[in-house]
């Protein structure tokens, strides 16, 4: 049976969600201090979603906020979240597609592969948020992978930890798996079929137990 498991990025394989929640804090403080939850609103969503829903027609704001993002995202430590890399080498050994899915755009990944340098090459796709017209919550990223992997929907398993994403994957129509790397285990196990605080200890055999029920 040929099965695949599609990846979120941060919070989920690499451990940045804390530092990217702490950006756009600061961000919704200088521009939206009556949004107490700007940060947590955002999670899972692209920069271009972003820019649509809080600035719009705020072009000089927009090249602003691409700056500080920039600069940010430049000096990030991209570690990877406890047992993931060794869990997708795994994957591979046993035989089982392996993609990554971000709202992180390719200018973004620029920095996670100089970073990570063997990165890449430890999956079959990476699919970016240029790869989708629609931002999470939305499925279209998760079904636009599962086409490219040649695999359907009741076939795969989405790794997500924010409320945005578990959502696409649970819209896509897979199986999903949450990190709560983000949010209590309670908080997201309505979201998901099966939750896990990280990598370690889980096993190739899973996904072939989940994707079978």
């Amino acid at each position: 049976m040929k099965i695949a498991a599609l990846f979120d990025l941060d919070g989920v394989l690499i451990d940045t969600e804390g530092q990217y929640s702490a950006f756009w804090a600061s961000v919704g403080k200088d521009y939206f201090p009556d949004v107490e939850d700007f940060s947590e609103r955002l999670k899972g969503q692209s920069l271009q979603h972003i820019y649509d829903e809080y600035f719009e027609g705020k072009e000089e704001l927009r090249e602003e906020i691409r700056r500080r993002l920039d600069a940010f995202e430049y000096t990030m430590r991209y570690v990877w979240v406890a047992g993931a890399k060794d869990f997708v080498k795994s994957l591979r050994r046993a035989g089982i597609g392996v993609a990554v899915v971000t709202s992180s755009n390719r200018e973004k990944m620029k920095h996670l592969y100089d970073a990570c340098p063997d990165f890449a090459s430890l999956f079959d796709h990476i699919l970016t948020a240029e790869d989708s017209s629609v931002s999470k919550p939305a499925p279209d990223c998760y079904l636009n992978a599962m086409r490219r992997m040649d695999v359907s929907a009741g076939h795969c398993v989405v790794f997500e930890d924010s409320f945005n994403g578990l959502r696409s994957g649970r819209a896509s129509g897979a199986k999903v798996v949450g990190v709560s790397t983000s949010h209590p285990s309670e908080e997201i196990s309505s979201l998901c079929d099966l939750v896990i605080p990280d990598f370690c200890g889980l096993m190739a055999e899973d996904l072939f137990t989940l994707t079978a029920g």
